[in-house]
Formats: C-alpha cells, sequence, structure tokens
C-alpha cells in the first residue's frame, strides 16, 4: 500500500479545516410573544410570523 511521500505539516492540514466549524444560528425575537425565533422562521409558541398568524395553534386543556 502507498505511503505519502512527505508528512503534511500541522499549519497546512490546519488551514485545510478552517471552514469546517458549526456556525451558530442567528435567532431574533418573536413580535408577538417575545420568545427566541430563528429568521424567517415561524414562532413554534405561538404560530406567528412577521406578526401575522401563519398557522393555527392549538390551546392545551
Amino acid at each position: 500500500m502507498p505511503h505519502p511521500k512527505r508528512k503534511i505539516s500541522k499549519q497546512r492540514r490546519d488551514k485545510r479545516r478552517t471552514h469546517d466549524n458549526v456556525a451558530i444560528p442567528v435567532v431574533g425575537t418573536c413580535s408577538n410573544c417575545g420568545t427566541y425565533v430563528k429568521y424567517h422562521h415561524v414562532c413554534p409558541e405561538c404560530g406567528f410570523y412577521k406578526g401575522k398568524p401563519a398557522i393555527e395553534k392549538q390551546v392545551a386543556v
């Protein structure tokens, strides 16, 4: 089985891996209830999007 001719330095290896990170999602607050919501997503708590009702949420009894 062939082996690499030269050792890849730590610096070269790490340069290649600079973009292999996990981005933290950007969140805002819901205009209706104030909970944290991802941008461009419907609020999971109240069902509002941009201040308007997007989906009907059922109230637990």
